[in-house]
């Protein structure tokens, strides 16, 4: 096996490995060739860590970090053209690029564009830099003069900085008259709004019935009164508005299920119930 040496080249501490790429370069797949591609892995792994190292701040664990800069590595070691130069000048790029990535594809909760994460990033900086300036909070004006950019994409950065993580239903949120949970300023479905297409469509259905039949259906349905109570205004049997209503409904049913071929099967299961 090739002994690695190290000498101070570009980066701290690079091992100097352009031989051992040449001979990665000339061997075939197999295990020699796995054995120096390991190795090459294991000398420049404590390049991969500093890299992973400077983006702890930004809610991701460090190991993930490093193990993703590992995964970075070894995409630059496959790529490495001994002819491009040094070799931490194509890997730091390619392993940069790969910790990036995986915050853009893996660590943004909601789905944001491309162009305004890259806002978000460069309102971020700023604010941390001009806090670090003394400034406690930048205004938006104060940050558009330090990046160059609008106001109004200064905002737009401002707001992404909110969609990297999402808060939890049971988080606690400030209010006049104390702490309450998000969730209590969830609303919640409308179960009425599922009926709307149904009732329209009856509404000219109604018309063909006899007016005591929708005399009888108004009360019941609308009034909300017992077939007993109907039956005693109306001066008919208890039995009589029964079937009456047993009768109108299935009618009124049959037709539109009938004259409403396109209505999806969840809804002509509502107008069968």
């Amino acid at each position: 096996m090739h002994t690695l040496t190290r000498d101070r080249r570009s980066y701290e501490d690079a091992p100097d490995t352009l031989d051992v790429f040449t001979r990665l370069a000339a061997l075939p797949e197999g295990p020699e060739r796995r054995a120096v591609r390991e190795e090459l892995v294991r000398v420049w792994l404590p390049m991969a860590e500093r890299i992973a190292r400077r983006f702890r701040s930004r809610g991701e664990s460090l190991e993930d970090l490093c193990q993703v800069a590992a995964l970075g590595l070894v995409k630059a070691i496959d790529g490495y053209d001994v002819e491009r130069g040094a070799f931490e000048s194509y890997a730091i790029p390619t392993i940069t690029g790969e910790v990036k990535r995986h915050f853009r594809d893996y660590m943004w909760t909601l789905h944001v564009p491309r162009r305004v994460q890259e806002l978000r990033n460069t309102v971020r900086i700023a604010r941390r830099n001009l806090q670090a300036a003394g400034s406690s909070e930048p205004t938006v004006a104060q940050l558009a003069e330090e990046t160059g950019l609008s106001q109004e994409n200064v905002k737009a950065g401002l707001e992404a900085l909110g969609s990297f993580k999402a808060l939890s239903l049971d988080a606690e949120l400030a209010g006049p008259d104390g702490g309450f949970a998000l969730s209590e300023t969830v609303g919640a479905p409308d179960t009425a709004l599922d009926i709307v297409l149904d009732r329209e469509a009856v509404k000219p259905l109604l018309r063909h019935l006899s007016q005591r039949e929708r005399r009888i259906l108004y009360l019941r349905f609308f009034h909300d009164m017992t077939q007993s109570q109907i039956a005693k205004e109306l001066g008919l049997s208890q039995m009589h508005v029964s079937r009456l209503i047993s009768t109108s409904c299935s009618r009124i049913r049959e037709q539109a299920t009938r004259e409403l071929p396109t209505r999806t099967h969840g809804e002509k299961a509502r107008l069968k119930v």
